[in-house]
């Protein structure tokens, strides 16, 4: 059995791992324990994302796991500063080298940059969102609709941090909507196959994340 770290950029995303992805990945032998990004006081900073901070927590994670990868958001980096989603990630992997130093293997870490955002997978299903109204008002529904037919795939769905997939979502259901219960509650109920059809690149990560274990 491998045992995997998943540093997660917050409490959705590790409810995310443990609900869905942990035992999809135990069917491959791989134990996925997900780590909520931390200062090393132990203090969460949610949403603070640097690649030196995800750098810092890697690295002291590292000798604790057989392998690593990460589970953020695109528009969560405070020092994206232009880079693209890949370059990040090389960015990432690079800076945890520098810190592990001899021991570094470079084929046990894996960081995966969500774009945009982790609530642009829950589009995989709006019917799903009735988690948050049910029944879910036709206007609701309309104009989501309206969001998920307007590109290939839920993870395209970007126009900037202002009307990123979860800003939308709060726009649209206000305080009914929270990112901590509703997302990995509407993320199970789709089921991790459905959201994997519709978004590529998150299937590719989850697709290496099994080979781990193979």
């Amino acid at each position: 059995m491998i045992r995997l770290g998943v540093v997660c950029e917050g409490q959705t995303e590790v409810e995310f791992v443990k609900t869905c992805l942990l035992p999809h990945l135990l069917a491959h032998q791989v134990e996925a324990v997900p780590r909520l990004l931390q200062a090393p006081s132990g203090r969460h900073r949610g949403g603070r994302v640097t690649v030196e901070r995800l750098a810092n927590f890697l690295a002291h994670e590292y000798p604790a796991f057989h392998r690593l990868t990460t589970l953020v958001d695109f528009y969560g980096f405070q020092d994206r500063a232009g880079r693209d989603r890949a370059t990040l990630e090389l960015a990432i992997l690079h800076a945890v080298q520098a810190q592990v130093g001899k021991r570094f293997n470079a084929q046990a870490v894996l960081p995966y940059v969500q774009m945009y955002e982790f609530e642009g997978l829950l589009f995989a299903d709006i019917a799903h969102f009735n988690w948050v109204h049910d029944p879910l008002p036709e206007a609701d529904r309309t104009a989501l609709t309206r969001i998920r037919s307007a590109v290939a795939s839920p993870e395209d769905i970007n126009d900037s941090p202002e009307t990123a997939p979860s800003k939308r979502l709060h726009r649209l259901f206000g305080g009914s909507y929270s990112k901590t219960e509703h997302g990995p509650l509407i993320a199970e109920t789709i089921g991790l196959e459905s959201i994997r059809q519709q978004c590529p690149r998150f299937h590719a990560w989850v697709s290496r994340l099994e080979a781990w274990g193979e």
